[in-house]
């Protein structure tokens, strides 16, 4: 779930605080891959293992490969699945070996990390990798505009932060589902797009801050020295508590909105 540019490696176990609620979109977007006995499957940006665990449930005879450019990653993965082909590699150049045919490219909330202007460059190249009646199959998250992330953006801009200031830190929003599909139906039979909002009712406040340390803050808070970060965090939590109202029981609720594609190649 990760990309090469990171500046310091993902942490496997601040990702899987939250495993259920982070495979769920893994197992919605596998319901929709209608492929019968692939033979080989790469989960891109696989992370701890958790979407290429469902996968090989889901696909017992296939051959699995699960590629992440984080170490730390790729190690937890290993150890929780040691009889799959984990492989450390580079999600922007990655190409499937021309000898050995995909039938299926899946990839579970990474492809948000790759760079606005080649994002759907590299998933059309991914695409056109395929044989005919192959599946690429992602989801990403669509969380820009949601409160969580534009406290982030808010507490960057605020001028506390001068490591920042000319940083170009944080996503861009993700393509629309019209910019995709235009991209992808000249190669393709079928292209499935759509979009789910998830409501994850989470323990509190502070669950939230934890929920987004192991993906969305990174960009945000890793450039900053110890210091800097406690402010950061204390600024960025005092802002998720105006943002999130308790619910009846003290809990707080983190809407989750992702896109999901689905396409069968022609």
């Amino acid at each position: 779930m990760s990309d090469s540019k990171s500046k310091q490696d993902w942490s496997a176990s601040q990702y899987l605080k939250f495993e259920r609620e982070r495979t769920r979109p893994a197992k919605d977007l596998l319901s929709q891959i209608h492929v019968k006995s692939p033979n080989r499957i790469i989960d891109l940006g696989c992370g701890p293992g958790n979407s290429t665990s469902i996968l090989r449930t889901h696909f017992p005879q296939s051959h699995i490969t699960g590629l992440d450019s984080s170490p730390d990653m790729i190690s937890k993965a290993r150890q929780t699945l040691p009889d799959v082909d984990f492989q450390l590699g580079d999600l922007q150049t990655y190409r499937p070996d021309p000898n050995e045919p995909v039938d299926v490219l899946y990839s579970n909330a990474v492809y948000q990390w790759l760079p606005h202007d080649t994002r759907l460059d590299t998933l059309t190249r991914l695409l056109s990798t395929l044989s005919s009646g192959g599946v690429f199959a992602f989801q990403v998250p669509d969380n820009f505009d949601e409160p969580s992330h534009e406290s982030m953006r808010a507490v960057a801009g605020s001028g506390r932060f001068p490591t920042l200031k000319d940083l170009q830190w944080g996503r861009t929003p993700f393509q629309s589902p019209t910019e995709i599909y235009n991209a992808f139906k000249p190669l393709c039979e079928d292209v499935n797009i759509w979009h789910t909002s998830y409501y994850h009712v989470l323990d509190d406040h502070d669950a939230i801050v934890e929920w987004v340390k192991g993906t969305g803050l990174r960009p945000y808070i890793d450039p900053l020295d110890d210091s800097e970060r406690k402010e950061f965090m204390d600024m960025y939590l005092a802002k998720i508590r105006e943002e999130y109202k308790p619910l009846y029981d003290g809990k707080v609720c983190l809407k989750y909105p992702r896109l999901f594609v689905v396409a069968v190649r022609a």
